[in-house]
């Protein structure tokens, strides 16, 4: 990304995310395929599966202003996942570098600015970023600003009803106010924060 003072905050950071989701997947090794994630259920094939396969697809319509059909399965990846990764957030990317912002389009609640679909992409991406670095071991420094601005955006809108068994989202789970910041946000979203990979 160019060193233009002028770029969109919301842009920087979904630039970010979107790089950093990347990177996290390229370092991925195959016989990390079926290590258990903090994601109940989930291991590491399937949830690569759901970004790569099917939250991409989803984000480039989304990002469109259009409505995708979240419940859609997964597109078929192949076995480089950081390569195919690479591939298909192209368009996403491309997508946002093009995107007025702040242009009207079809919400929950009504219109909203489309940067709000920015910041749900913001969110996710840094969530698993998050899920797959700890499945897999990784010792990366995740970007703290992604998850402070996931937390931000998502304590507006999560909420209780949305949470407990057979909801989308577990129940919050209690963290010190001065956790690091992906700790927070992975008790916000129902995970354990010291979750590690099983021996």
């Amino acid at each position: 990304m160019a060193d233009n003072a002028a770029v969109d905050p919301t842009l920087d950071l979904i630039e970010r995310a979107i790089t950093q989701m990347g990177d996290v997947i390229a370092a991925i090794t195959p016989e990390q395929a079926s290590l258990p994630t903090p994601c109940e259920d989930w291991h590491v094939r399937r949830l690569v599966n759901h970004v790569v396969g099917q939250i991409l697809r989803d984000f480039v319509i989304s990002a469109r202003g259009e409505t995708p059909q979240w419940g859609a399965p997964h597109e078929d990846i192949g076995d480089d996942w950081g390569a195919e990764f690479r591939t298909r957030a192209r368009p996403l990317l491309e997508t946002w570098r093009a995107a007025d912002l702040d242009r009207l389009v079809p919400g929950m609640g009504g219109e909203a600015p489309l940067r709000g679909r920015a910041d749900q992409q913001i969110t996710e991406f840094a969530m698993h970023a998050w899920d797959l670095s700890r499945a897999t071991g990784q010792t990366r420094t995740l970007d703290p600003e992604l998850a402070e601005h996931a937390l931000a955006w998502s304590k507006q809108l999560l909420k209780p009803e949305f949470r407990g068994p057979g909801k989308a989202f577990g129940h919050e789970v209690p963290i010190a106010d001065d956790a690091p910041a992906y700790d927070r946000l992975a008790a916000w979203f129902g995970r354990d924060p010291g979750w590690t990979a099983p021996a």
